[in-house]
């Protein structure tokens, strides 16, 4: 919780510490691996943040917000029909949970 507001606070290297705090504790940590995509994303390092939201997708494959995420990653990297299908995952997702 510290790194995500560290996050909103604009704090985006204290906010990878926390994360990395709490995933040296529980690599499993789904949060702190989508906290780490947020901030790593701001920070310019996409690559890291797509290893980051692959491993919460792994941990958490029916989260929407994952797989949104990636999305928007793999927009960045030029890879759009891997972008839209993530798209398509989290939107089949979302309509499910209502």
């Amino acid at each position: 919780m510290e790194g995500l507001k560290l996050v909103a606070s604009g704090d985006d290297e204290a906010a990878i510490e926390a994360f990395e705090g709490a995933l040296n504790q529980d690599a499993d940590f789904f949060l702190a691996h989508l906290g780490m995509t947020t901030v790593l994303d701001r920070l310019g390092r996409v690559d890291d943040a797509i290893a980051h939201a692959r491993k919460a997708i792994d941990l958490s494959p029916e989260e929407a917000l994952a797989h949104t995420s990636l999305s928007r990653l793999l927009q960045q990297k030029g890879l759009i029909d891997e972008a839209e299908a993530e798209m398509a995952i989290s939107l089949r997702l979302q309509k499910e949970a209502t």
